[in-house]
């Protein structure tokens, strides 16, 4: 694992092209990393790949100057997690773990029995990046504004299977379901604690592009279900068949 610092800018990257970095990002490199002028970074933005960037020092602001592109654009599969939110905690471990396990969008979902009714998108955006940053991922997932389920159903592309994690039912695991998922393309959807009501299940049940799938005989909670459904799809179908980018020291 590369020793050398990455960080999420979003200013675009070109040679020669200085970036003053914001005081929280200054903070880091210069006080917590405690890196001195002529430092090497390591900076994406998610459009122009990764880039190797000598750092300069402004009083407390740091500033990067990149060098060379070390790593050319790549974008994460186009999976969408619907999600119930939850207590802050953990859906804040959601929002890491399924930075972590590449999804492309997240989607908080207001169900029946949603709990939560507050969503910071701008918390969430944080905890991405920083999941980013540390996983060498290369983009960001899309953060969209939380909406109610029939909302979100009725805009869904219908050419693009939803996996309706299902565990009030009798549901065939997701690998039963391989000839119907698409490779690189696809939603995952978790409900709240409790579940999904009853007139929601019919509803989702009721839909030819939903999959309902089981996750086992025993009764997850809402974020290691996530966990799960997402590491199932990325085995089937998902960029896990890739090698993992090892950074030079």
């Amino acid at each position: 694992m590369s020793h050398i610092a990455r960080i999420f800018v979003e200013q675009p990257l070109a040679s020669a092209r200085a970036i003053p970095l914001p005081e929280g990002q200054s903070k880091y490199l210069l006080r917590v990393m405690r890196l001195t002028e002529g430092a090497r970074v390591r900076a994406f933005n998610g459009e122009d790949g990764e880039w190797a960037c000598v750092l300069s020092v402004d009083r407390k602001t740091a500033i990067l100057t990149p060098q060379a592109c070390t790593r050319p654009q790549e974008t994460a599969p186009g999976l969408t997690l619907l999600f119930a939110p939850i207590k802050k905690a953990r859906t804040d471990f959601i929002v890491e773990k399924a930075t972590e396990l590449g999804v492309s969008d997240l989607q908080p979902v207001m169900t029946d029995y949603t709990q939560t009714q507050r969503v910071r998108t701008d918390r969430m955006r944080l905890l991405a990046i920083e999941a980013a940053e540390q996983t060498e991922r290369m983009d960001l997932p899309t953060i969209h504004e939380a909406a109610a389920l029939p909302k979100i159903l009725a805009s869904w592309d219908t050419e693009t299977p939803l996996i309706y994690c299902d565990e009030a039912s009798d549901a065939a695991p997701l690998s039963q379901h391989a000839n119907r998922l698409q490779r690189n393309s696809g939603g995952i959807l978790i409900g709240p604690e409790g579940g999904f009501s009853p007139k929601e299940r019919e509803m989702l049940r009721a839909l030819e592009f939903v999959i309902p799938i089981s996750l086992g005989p025993r009764i997850l909670r809402a974020e290691t279900a996530v966990v799960s459904a997402l590491t199932l799809w990325q085995s089937e179908v998902g960029d896990w068949q890739k090698a993992p980018y090892l950074p030079e020291a």
